[in-house]
């Protein structure tokens, strides 16, 4: 299958990011939210990422079908942490073991690394062996355990954490 990687627009791809969004929200732990989103949190979640230059990417076939979505944003809110990034990946659920995610994890890996970013980091419920795998296949490593994180679906549930060690920023500093 021919799949192509585009920069992601509001107005092109919210609804099927959404689709996407709320798919998982409602029959997987890969998100730890109870209530499906809205597009105008949608709206302000792609604000949040054009304002802080985070990539929002697209895979879509030769048929123009959005099979899935990556991205980055801020892993935590302090200055310290200015070259760490928290990455997402999600493929509608009728697309999935095509290969999309690969093509997206190498993309969003060129992208942070020419963001002279250092840290990817990978928060993945811990039952879900195949996203684990997956992040293994980049290199990424465990680098802790949050036992119990969070609760949904009637059950506690484990939080992964898994980095990747980029080789940049060529020249890091504590300007902001």
């Amino acid at each position: 299958m021919n799949i192509s990687i585009h920069d992601c627009q509001i107005d092109l791809h919210a609804q099927s990011i959404l689709e996407i969004f709320n798919h998982n929200i409602l029959h997987t732990t890969a998100l730890y939210d109870y209530h499906p989103r809205s597009m105008q949190m949608m709206t302000n979640w792609f604000a949040l990422k054009q304002q802080k230059n985070f990539p929002v990417l697209g895979a879509i076939d030769q048929s123009g079908n959005f099979l899935g979505f990556a991205t980055y944003g801020i892993f935590r809110e302090r200055d310290a942490y200015k070259y760490t990034v928290e990455h997402s990946i999600y493929i509608d659920h009728q697309h999935q073991g095509q290969g999309t995610g690969k093509l997206l994890m190498q993309e969003l890996i060129n992208r942070a690394t020419a963001q002279e970013y250092h840290v990817m980091m990978g928060v993945i419920d811990a039952a879900n062996q195949p996203s684990i795998k997956f992040h293994e296949q980049f290199g990424f490593v465990p680098c802790g355990l949050i036992k119990q994180a969070g609760y949904k679906f009637n059950q506690w549930l484990d939080l992964a954490l898994y980095q990747l060690i980029l080789p940049t920023p060529h020249a890091p500093n504590e300007i902001i």
